[in-house]
């Protein structure tokens, strides 16, 4: 039936999520999700924004949230703008700011979903390597271009470029926007917010999904100053103008509000991931350095390919990627302490 397609659609490799299996006994450990749920305060949140009114629209504008963001960033809230999820925001901004007649930039080990936007929105892109420790060398980024877009921390590598490295990026570019995925700052990144009001051509975009624990809700936002996120916001209302539901605002809003639960969850799982790398590298593991809520490692006993099988031959799932420079490592979720004693003890198993 693919007749009935339009031709776009015939050259596009969709993006591959994480496996969600079904409810069970699994060790999951594959796709990032914080271990501990959200605040109380959300639950109650969600809880009271059920009823009559979810007969009626949500702020198109989420006005209450973007205060909330306000208060915490220290913006104005003519600088921040919402979606559905920061892949979401991400997709405006490919379609917004990012496709220009020059390519856009971004390193060659990364998200996967950067390549997946350029070839549904058509842009022309150039994957700039990484270096031999995986790390980003700011000075390789300094070519014609028509934009660049970095994750920082890195993902899946983990490793983060300090502030003062994003604020060089950004002042080597002008003339470009550079949008820096922070998708996972706040377990231990240098946040590059505090350049907002230097750096008319920086964006920065966060997500509750993984320090916030609400992945489930998906919210995701932009910081910039105003003429970037006027252009996400022309490009949401021709597509979208109601793009977070009335739960996810409420759900979104108490988050934001509780700092304390925020903080607690974090260092839990910064705490909990040292012990991991700690750990792992017992057993002979290469740990690549993590600012995130994950590891990147891998180990010359086993390719990571057969070794994510077998892991998952005992209900522990990992994330393999396949691409040749990183065919050998697993990207590990930081769980629980008991989730990681059970990777730890299966791999002391796997790995006599």
């Amino acid at each position: 039936m693919s007749r009935y397609w339009s031709p776009i659609v015939h050259a596009l490799r969709p993006y591959v999520p994480g496996e969600q299996p079904e409810a069970g006994t699994v060790v999951k450990l594959n796709t990032n999700e914080n271990p501990y749920g959200p605040s109380p305060r959300v639950i109650a949140a969600l809880s009271a924004e059920i009823g009559d009114g979810l007969r009626l629209y949500p702020d198109p504008g989420a006005i209450r949230l973007r205060d909330a963001l306000v208060a915490r960033h220290g913006l104005d809230r003519e600088e921040i703008f919402v979606g559905n999820g920061s892949d979401e925001v991400l997709a405006h901004c490919f379609q917004a700011l990012l496709r220009h007649d020059e390519p856009l930039l971004f390193p060659d080990i990364t998200y996967s979903f950067y390549p997946t936007y350029c070839r549904l929105y058509g842009v022309e892109h150039r994957e700039v390597p990484l270096d031999g420790k995986m790390r980003v060398r700011v000075a390789d980024y300094r070519r014609t271009c028509g934009g660049i877009i970095l994750p920082n921390p890195n993902a899946p590598t983990g490793i983060a470029l300090p502030r003062a490295k994003v604020e060089t990026l950004v002042a080597d570019h002008p003339d470009q926007v550079v949008v820096i995925d922070e998708a996972y700052v706040d377990f231990g990144g240098e946040s590059a917010v505090p350049l907002v009001r230097s750096y008319p051509n920086l964006l920065v975009i966060q997500t509750f999904s993984k320090s916030r624990s609400l992945a489930g809700l998906r919210v995701g936002f932009a910081m910039g100053q105003r003429p970037l996120i006027e252009a996400l916001e022309r490009v949401k209302d021709s597509f979208n103008s109601y793009p977070l539901d009335r739960l996810a605002l409420a759900g979104a809003v108490a988050a934001v509000e509780d700092e304390a639960w925020f903080e607690q969850n974090r260092d839990r799982i910064v705490a909990s991931r040292g012990q991991l790398a700690w750990a792992l590298a017992q057993l002979g593991f290469e740990v690549l350095p993590s600012a995130a809520n994950f590891l990147f490692v891998r180990t010359p006993r086993r390719s990571g390919a057969t070794l994510a099988a077998d892991l998952r031959s005992r209900g522990i799932l990992v994330r393999h990627f396949s691409r040749d420079r990183i065919a050998d490592f697993l990207r590990i979720t930081v769980g629980t302490d008991a989730e990681n004693g059970q990777l730890i003890a299966a791999l002391h198993a796997l790995l006599p």
